[in-house]
């Protein structure tokens, strides 16, 4: 099985008549996603690419009341009401594609999902797939295959990389999952491991950590502490980052020396964790691993 997403999961793209959430929305429905209904208010009674449009998220679910996740891609102003618009209707995850919503109404929208049940992934993140399942997200579907390694990453491009070698090594995927690049997220690392390791056809997982916070120390620290039975390969970009240069992601920042490649490098190998050197060493020592 998968994690979060699979066949079942059936999807609203609130946002999708906008140019990101139309050109994704055939991307979804091409890899067979199940996308029934989109939101944008004022738009309602089109369609986009055969998928109508309404102009509320309760409007779509009167229609379509099998809907269970919703993909966000409404412009950061007013994206912080989409969410809450989703959580208020019960749907049960929501994937917030969107970039650079002000932190404190990120972690309001969160501490409400939470106390609801509710899963959000991101924002600032490129989504989920279980790849032959479903894709709720912008990632390319053709470089992830059906196997058995779950994938955790702060970074998308990196995703993308490293999930292609992973592919060509023959192992593939489960579930990869990009938590996003900010510094407050839906899902942390160490709530995605634990989904791996309930998951019975994930045999090993892939961590991609980045400079900023202590969330990759964290994660290192509970896999040693819970003795987590499952091999695991991390990854850790911005080796080479100079300091005091601004980078994209709004969470890699390092402040007070911490938060830097070197102290979560040290802390995945202090806790028996091997490290890649390079994206593409991901599979290699994955593949070392599970053949002992």
């Amino acid at each position: 099985m998968a994690i979060i997403v699979n066949e079942n999961t059936k999807v609203l793209v609130q946002g999708i008549t906008g140019r990101e959430g139309t050109f994704h929305t055939k991307s979804m429905l091409d890899y067979g996603t199940k996308v029934l209904a989109g939101v944008t208010p004022g738009k309602g009674g089109q369609n986009v690419h055969g998928v109508p449009v309404y102009d509320s998220v309760s409007d779509a679910l009167k229609h379509h009341p099998e809907i269970n996740t919703s993909i966000v891609f409404v412009p950061a102003p007013f994206a912080t009401d989409a969410v809450y618009e989703a959580i208020d209707n019960g749907i049960e995850t929501i994937v917030v594609i969107t970039e650079r919503i002000p932190v404190h109404d990120t972690l309001k929208f969160i501490n409400y999902a939470r106390l609801k049940n509710i899963t959000i992934i991101g924002p600032n993140c490129p989504g989920i797939i279980s790849p032959g399942r479903s894709k709720v997200g912008i990632m390319p579907g053709h470089i992830f295959k059906k196997g058995t390694v779950g994938m955790v990453s702060r970074s998308g491009t990196l995703t993308y990389e490293i999930a292609h070698a992973i592919s060509r090594s023959g192992l593939g995927q489960t579930t990869a999952i990009g938590i996003g690049g900010d510094p407050i997220t839906g899902l942390t690392f160490i709530e995605v491991l634990e989904m791996f390791r309930k998951d019975e056809e994930t045999k090993a997982v892939t961590i991609i950590g980045e400079i900023g916070g202590d969330a990759e120390e964290r994660a290192a620290e509970y896999i040693r502490s819970t003795n987590y039975e499952k091999p695991v390969v991390a990854y850790v970009a911005g080796r080479t980052a100079p300091p005091e240069k601004r980078m994209g992601h709004a969470g890699a920042i390092i402040s007070m020396g911490t938060g830097s490649a070197k102290s979560k490098i040290e802390a995945f190998e202090k806790n028996g964790i091997p490290v890649a050197s390079y994206p593409g060493e991901v599979a290699d020592l994955l593949l070392k691993l599970l053949k002992r």
